[in-house]
């Protein structure tokens, strides 16, 4: 009955031994063996089997790509702080699994501090604008310095992303009021043009139609004066014993009373209130043959051959 009970707990023993024995490593993931204290190898995905109390797994190391999120202050050449958030993506190297695990105690705080190196070195010698422009270009130099760092540690770093450039909110401000200020600027002088173009074509515009009305009256005038010459013309054959003087102050007259009757059918003319009698028709008749009267003597005189003070010449009518 003893020697039952005693096989069955050596069995026990060595089922619990052999089942503590297996175990499993995720796909994307390593194992680490130590046998007695000392590394042993780097267990692969799937089942595998260690010898009982002799051999341990003391870590489950990932293969897949990770992310670190790194935010950086630091001061421009132009004495502006800003803030930079960096995202690291990295991984342990298959082939370096021993490196990655046993070389580095903290990996995290290990890749913080080559980003702030690299960060420092760069963006204090640069203005705020630079840092700006050269933002993929500080991300690369980051990339290349931290992979050439850790790969002796057995880390790969994938990619580095700056993901902003985060100045002062009063630095911000300042700067959104001077892009307002320029685009403000530039605004009004397309305005100023716009303007300037609409005036230049309003005058021309002006110029022309000046050019086009005094073209019209000089026309006009012209078709006035050839009808005033056919009109003294067929006057003056019409009626015998009348002088084209006489045509020319009977023409006068018609005018005027048009003039009078235009006057009198609209209230908004400017008007000059004379004395309108047939005495004074009579007179402004008169002086307006007068007129011609003197006009054509003193025509005469000044002609080639006349005489100064109105004296007719020899032999004149």
């Amino acid at each position: 009955m003893f020697g039952i009970i005693l096989l069955c707990v050596v069995a026990l023993v060595v089922l619990m031994t052999l089942s503590g024995s297996f175990f499993t490593i995720q796909t994307a993931h390593a194992g680490v063996i130590q046998r007695l204290g000392k590394f042993a190898r780097v267990a692969a995905p799937g089942l595998n089997f260690k010898l009982p109390y002799i051999e341990t797994l003391v870590a489950r190391i990932s293969l897949q790509v990770q992310q670190l999120d790194v935010k950086v202050e630091t001061k421009t050449k132009d004495n502006v702080f800003v803030q930079i958030p960096i995202a690291v993506q990295y991984r342990v190297d298959p082939d370096h699994i021993y490196d990655a695990f046993y070389k580095l105690s903290d990996p995290i705080k290990q890749i913080e501090s080559f980003v702030y190196n690299v960060i420092l070195g760069h963006v204090p010698k640069m203005t705020l604008d630079e840092t700006f422009d050269q933002q993929a270009q500080i991300a690369v130099d980051v990339k290349n310095n931290l992979d050439q760092s850790m790969r002796e540690f057995g880390y790969s770093i994938v990619k580095s992303l700056i993901t902003d450039i985060v100045p002062d909110p009063k630095v911000k401000a300042a700067m959104n009021d001077i892009n307002a200020a320029a685009r403000e600027r530039e605004a009004t002088v397309s305005r100023a043009e716009t303007e300037k173009l609409l005036l230049v074509k309003k005058a021309e515009a002006e110029a022309e139609s000046k050019r086009l009305q005094g073209e019209g009256i000089a026309n006009q005038r012209k078709a006035i004066v050839a009808g005033l010459r056919e009109s003294v013309e067929k006057f003056s054959a019409s009626v015998e014993g009348t002088s084209p003087r006489d045509a020319v102050a009977l023409v006068l007259m018609t005018q005027y009373f048009d003039m009078m009757k235009e006057v009198s059918a609209t209230n908004r003319s400017n008007t000059i209130l004379m004395p309108h009698s047939p005495s004074t028709l009579a007179d402004l008749f008169g002086q307006i043959r007068d007129a011609m009267i003197v006009a054509d003597s003193a025509s005469r005189s000044s002609a080639p051959g006349g005489s100064l003070g109105g004296a007719r010449a020899p032999g004149a009518a």
